[in-house]
């Protein structure tokens, strides 16, 4: 194959017209011409960090997505699964991903379960790291999150930092918030990137001691508008990331909106490309080409530079994407899972407080962190703890979906529901089911259409309801990604018609039993303080 075009040098900063040889999956030959067809030819682009699982597609249907808007790789972390299944479901992502022409490059989870504070359904010891880490798809040791592990060295966390260093595979960090002399202990344990900086400040404080920053946009944690001038200093430094990618917003964009982005913002084509195409191939010593004679051919097309829409998308020499249309077919996608618990009644989710005033989450639009407020108990006329629809203080339940429990309660603000309920087996990062409603009889159909669907995610008002079933280890669906998305767009309608301001509340909602991001969250164990990594009591005097 031939394909000529405006060839887009990143690495000498120049554009010529040229003619691009391709011979089975690799580059053969890159020349100079006199002229070429009116394209431009560029490295495809790298999600530097993504969990494949928060789309709620298996990694054939999100490759099938993603290749429309030229992304050709990902570094995926396939913690999300690890939590529910272990071993078996990181295999289960790899052999899944590996039916499809895409390049996924997992990581091996450094931390499963993610704390000793809740339930996961599963757990990976340093032996099934090194395992992992062992075989030719997993590139790199996943997110480090429990840095308090790191800064006051637990064993187990060296245990894996150091099969990592041993075998000279890259380690993910998640540290968020930390600055100074814990950012730098931190860096010297041998972690190489960060996703989780939410102020320029602290993105310096880590780029300081040499650490790579993952500028993040996805659909629940936004930072790109804080860290995008970080690019035009550090072009060898950053990367971009979506992190956690719903199917709907992943149908209209993926790294490519950041690249628009930022040229928008007049910063350098080369560097924006540097960040989106090469550093993430390069850090994590992937098999993705990056435009040279003798790479893989995995490149992209353009029609222009102002609208950067890509017109072409290419793995391996294979056209996989055309004019928005995804050329990847659809495969067998199989079912694996690990859900067990009972319905629950509304006596379950009752509770008396032991206070005149409760602890709140308040959830941050665009953000993982919260913040802890207090305000004064609203009751029934049994004394029962209710929702306060006056001050946006609603109930939030988490149900353990490993074994039968009795569920836990807390209460949050901003979610901003007038009626109904909200429920998700997607709950970070145990996904366990974790709901939201302005009252019980809501809050508990919500739960129970979940348990009976063996996963997935729901909204309730009066007599309608709604449910995305997520089958697939109660987090992703094996449906056509496009399906998917539309359901998914149509759940979300409803759950703003019942009154959320949030921008993505079920993404919002999944966050809030992720203990490793402070301050507030709730776990199926109870409210968890994430800055004293404790518990907390619900209610005070």
């Amino acid at each position: 194959m031939n394909i000529t075009g405006q060839i887009i040098d990143i690495r000498n900063k120049r554009i010529y017209p040229g003619r691009i040889t391709v011979k089975g999956e690799k580059i053969v030959r890159i020349e100079k011409v006199e002229q070429a067809d009116n394209q431009y030819i560029l490295p495809g682009f790298v999600d530097a960090h993504v969990h494949i699982e928060s789309s709620m597609l298996v990694p054939s249907e999100f490759a099938r997505l993603a290749v429309v808007h030229g992304t050709v790789a990902t570094v995926s972390d396939p913690h999300e699964i690890g939590n529910v299944l272990g071993v078996e479901g990181v295999e289960y992502m790899i052999e899944n991903g590996n039916q499809v022409n895409f390049k996924f490059n997992f990581g091996a989870p450094s931390c499963v379960p993610a704390t000793t504070f809740e339930t996961a359904g599963a757990e990976i010891t340093p032996a099934e790291v090194e395992y992992l880490l062992k075989k030719p798809e997993i590139k790199y040791l996943a997110e480090m999150m429990n840095w308090p592990g790191v800064l006051y060295n637990d064993p187990v966390v060296y245990d894996k930092l150091d099969i990592a260093k041993r075998l000279g595979k890259p380690i993910d960090g998640h540290a968020p918030g930390l600055r100074g002399e814990q950012a730098e202990n931190y860096v010297k344990a041998g972690i190489s990137t960060d996703h989780e900086c939410f102020t320029k400040k602290e993105a310096l404080d880590k780029l300081k001691h040499g650490m790579k920053i993952a500028i993040r946009e996805g659909s629940a944690a936004k930072n790109f508008e804080t860290l995008i001038e970080l690019l035009n200093d550090y072009p060898d430094m950053i990367m971009f990331c979506s992190d956690d990618k719903h199917p709907d917003n992943l149908v209209e964009g993926h790294i490519d909106e950041l690249v628009r982005r930022a040229l928008q913002k007049n910063i350098d084509l080369f560097k924006v490309l540097q960040a989106a195409c090469i550093n993430p191939v390069e850090h994590y010593n992937l098999d993705v080409g990056t435009l040279n004679e003798g790479d893989f051919a995995d490149f992209i097309t353009l029609s222009d530079l102002e609208e950067f829409q890509v017109t072409g998308t290419f793995v391996n020499g294979q056209c996989v994407a055309q004019k928005g249309s995804s050329n990847i077919p659809r495969v067998h996608n199989s079912v694996v899972n690990n859900f067990n618990c009972d319905p629950i009644k509304e006596k379950d989710i009752q509770v008396r407080p032991t206070g005149t005033k409760v602890n709140v989450i308040e959830a941050l639009d665009g953000q993982l962190i919260t913040n802890c407020l207090t305000y004064n108990v609203k009751t029934d006329q049994h004394g029962y703890a209710i929702s306060d629809l006056e001050n946006d203080v609603l109930k939030m339940v988490v149900v353990n979906r490993y074994k039968p429990s009795k569920p836990a309660i807390a209460f949050i603000k901003n979610f901003n529901l007038k009626k109904g309920a909200l429920a998700s087996s997607v709950g970070h990062d145990s996904h366990n089911i974790i709901a939201v409603g302005v009252e019980d009889k809501d809050i508990v159909k919500a739960v129970n259409l979940l348990i009976e669907a063996k996963g997935g995610v729901s909204a309730v008002f009066d007599t309608e309801s709604k449910v995305v079933p997520l089958p697939v280890a109660g987090i992703m669906s094996p449906e056509d990604g496009y399906t998917v998305a539309e359901a998914y767009s149509s759940i979300d309608k409803m759950s703003k018609g019942m009154g959320s301001t949030l921008v993505s509340p079920f993404m919002t909602l999944s966050f809030m039993a992720l203990l490793v991001i402070p301050s507030l969250k709730l776990s199926d164990l109870g409210l968890f303080d994430g800055e004293k990594f404790e518990f907390k009591p619900l209610f005070k005097d």
